[in-house]
């Protein structure tokens, strides 16, 4: 999908060939725009995932903790019926 480009935010950038063509196969883009916008996407997405993980070793998982699993795994007593 095309991006309007603002003339400010055009620059003139050094780009390794051989990186822009892995790149560009990798995330399936056509032009030189189209590649570095996606790769930045790719980074801040990144971050994102790696913001997650963190919070999920700091909260100490996902899921259950153990006493919710202990608790879960006791045997249920069934109501008496009259």
């Amino acid at each position: 999908m095309a991006k309007l480009i603002s003339k400010s935010d055009k620059t003139s950038l050094a780009i390794d060939r051989e990186k822009l063509d892995q790149a560009r196969e990798i995330l399936g883009t056509k032009t030189l725009a189209a590649t570095v916008d996606a790769a930045l996407d790719e980074v801040i997405a990144l971050a994102a995932r790696r913001r997650l993980l963190e919070r999920i070793r700091r909260e100490g998982g996902i899921g259950p903790s153990l006493a919710e699993i202990r608790r879960l795994r006791e045997p249920r007593v069934a109501p008496r019926s009259r």
